[in-house]
């Protein structure tokens, strides 16, 4: 199994001057984590699009790869000022050479390693994460409704009859079958000199198509870091409760 990590974007809420990517939780950065994450999930084929700061990751890539006996590819997005899409549509070569499920994942979570055996074993030939726990105070978070044992939607600020809402993670498994529909979709969305639309509305396009299953993980450990203060729960919170449950 493949994975493909989306890691090119600026971070302007974490006033950071280091790719969010390269942040330190119980030393080691969120890169290294993902290396070990995805070795102990037996995903040892790597792919990540970066763009801002780019050097300072490739700059520490070799080592890590080295260190977690995996093999991460590169992928420059240098219009990633632009939006999320644009690494999604850089990245589409990996997915249709692909005969095998793939894992998107967003770059910027922190997370256990039983979060992605649960996404990599899913009964689902596609899915998501989702977790029911969760706070719109200071956040807006990607909210995935659940009606007939099945996501009906996936966005923010989602209102209407469902059985249940949970937060999405981050983190899909994307069956070769629903390739198509991703490819076509990201690639429409994509046309012209400007990209109105987001990696999100790519996925949301598969959850409408009835094509996305889900696992609950309420009650894991993980966290978005997204802000100043998601640094410093993570660090003071989530590192002792992530390293316990490993």
């Amino acid at each position: 199994m493949k994975a493909i990590i989306y890691a090119a974007g600026r971070g302007t809420r974490l006033q950071s001057d280091s790719p969010k990517i390269l942040l330190e939780f119980g030393g080691r950065t969120l890169l290294e984590w993902h290396a070990l994450r995805l070795r102990e999930a037996g995903v040892r084929d790597v792919v990540l699009v970066t763009g801002h700061l780019r050097e300072q990751i490739a700059e520490l890539l070799p080592g890590i790869c080295v260190r977690h006996d995996i093999a991460v590819r590169e992928i420059v997005n240098p219009r990633f000022r632009e939006g999320s899409l644009l690494s999604l549509k850089l990245s589409l070569p990996e997915i249709e050479n692909s005969s095998e499920p793939l894992l998107l994942m967003d770059a910027d979570v922190f997370y256990p390693t039983g979060m992605l055996d649960r996404l990599t074993g899913s009964v689902h030939p596609t899915a998501l994460l989702l977790d029911r726990e969760f706070s719109t105070n200071d956040d807006d978070p990607m909210l995935v409704p659940v009606k007939n044992g099945r996501p009906i939607d996936f966005r923010k600020q989602w209102s209407g009859d469902a059985e249940f809402v949970g937060e999405s993670i981050g983190f899909f498994k994307i069956a070769p079958v629903d390739f198509p529909l991703l490819i076509k979709e990201t690639r429409a969305r994509s046309r012209g000199s400007s990209c109105a639309d987001s990696y999100d509305d790519v996925l949301r396009t598969l959850v409408l198509a009835g094509r996305f299953g889900y696992e609950d993980v309420t009650g894991l450990p993980w966290i978005e870091i997204d802000f100043p203060a998601d640094v410093i729960q993570a660090r003071k919170q989530l590192v002792p409760a992530i390293i316990r449950s490993a």
